[in-house]
């Protein structure tokens, strides 16, 4: 199996795993509640923890997208930060690699 390959198969399980469990709050909750999201989102000190981690995490990773893209002369930018904003990192992240996999095995085949 190609990197790239597994790359896609972690953006795919990147974006399955988050959303097996939002669907199913938004189904119960009629919808997307913010205030309610973000309460759920810091109910308690644990789960703060983990939002503070990702939300430092996705700042730091679309600041990674946009400069190494830019540096590798990557198309397509736009779509790993979308994944960030629509699901989080565990999609933007392998996206962006897989992106920019397939920037590197270009530039080896020139």
């Amino acid at each position: 199996m190609k990197l790239r390959h597994l790359y896609l198969l972690f953006a795919l399980v990147g974006l399955i795993l988050p959303y097996s469990q939002f669907v199913p709050w938004m189904m119960e909750h009629h919808g997307l509640n913010v205030p309610l999201f973000i309460r759920d989102l810091f109910a308690n000190r644990i789960s703060a923890f983990f939002a503070m981690d990702v939300i430092v995490s996705a700042v730091l990773l679309i600041s990674f997208i946009q400069i190494e893209g830019r540096r590798l002369g990557m198309r397509l930018l736009w779509l790993p930060t979308l994944g960030v904003f629509l699901v989080g990192v565990s999609l933007g992240l392998p996206l962006f690699l897989y992106l920019r996999q397939i920037q590197l095995d270009r530039v080896a085949a020139q």
